[in-house]
């Protein structure tokens, strides 16, 4: 990663959480502790970060009301009835026998349950969803390698990501949905939605009617690249408008209606 997308990303995550560590920057950037030490104090210098012992701060101020990640564990209880009745939706675009993608978040993990049990090839890098699928499922699945992001879930292997992959669908969620597209705080979640949709025939986001009032700061995917939106129906008639006037298709799950 060049000098000013490292310095970037640090800035950016600076927004999410107030201190990252030396090892926690050399995870996010991919380079090594000096690298990171160097980054730091030209952030410093800039008047971007503030330097502190064993890592970097935001400075005072610069933590802006933005939408953050919540960690899984929390996240995956919040809009049950909402994800649940998505998960159902997006299993009827599922065809037997296929090979399909299942992005990391609380909305994939509900849809990864629904099609546990399902005759097609699952391939994720979901540490949650992976746990789930091969302790209670009976579909095949495929793991990505790598070092282990705790937050948010992910295995991740800098330098390389399963080039030689390829499926027919690939099922990601989103922090945020806007005109522009899927929207993201965290660089691993952008890197990991872009290097997937070009792997996949088709790109189904899946997200409830909340993502759409959400404005994270990374647009991970144009929304001209989604073929397919499953969203709840809280989904408002003027986000409606905007993914018919991207030419998206737009399927609608009632809570209330579907299990």
């Amino acid at each position: 990663m060049e000098e000013n997308l490292r310095h970037q990303a640090v800035v950016e995550a600076l927004r999410e959480r107030p201190f990252l560590s030396v090892n926690e920057l050399r995870d996010l950037v991919g380079v090594s502790a000096a690298t990171v030490r160097r980054d730091i104090e030209k952030l410093a210098a800039a008047g971007r970060a503030t330097k502190v012992y064993g890592g970097v701060t935001a400075l005072d101020g610069a933590l802006q009301q933005r939408p953050v990640a919540l960690p899984f564990s929390d996240n995956r209880d919040i809009a049950v009835d909402a994800k649940r009745a998505i998960a159902a939706a997006a299993a009827e675009l599922v065809r037997d026998g296929s090979q399909i993608i299942v992005h990391a978040g609380s909305t994939c993990f509900h849809f990864g349950v629904r099609i546990a049990d399902r005759n097609v090839r699952v391939a994720t890098h979901s540490m949650p969803l992976a746990a789930y699928l091969g302790e209670h499922g009976t579909c095949q699945v495929i793991v990505g390698g790598g070092d282990l992001h705790r937050e948010p879930g992910l295995l991740y292997e800098a330098g390389g990501l399963d080039t030689d992959f390829f499926a027919q669908q690939f099922f990601v969620g989103a922090l945020g949905v806007s005109a522009k597209g899927i929207l993201e705080s965290h660089p691993l979640l952008v890197k990991f939605v872009q290097h997937f949709a070009d792997r996949a025939n088709e790109v189904i986001l899946l997200a409830d009617s909340r993502k759409f009032e959400e404005r994270p700061p990374s647009v991970a995917l144009p929304l001209w690249r989604v073929a397919r939106v499953v969203t709840d129906s809280g989904l408002s008639d003027a986000h409606r408008q905007m993914i018919e006037d991207a030419g998206v298709q737009l399927t609608i799950a009632d809570p209330e209606v579907r299990p």
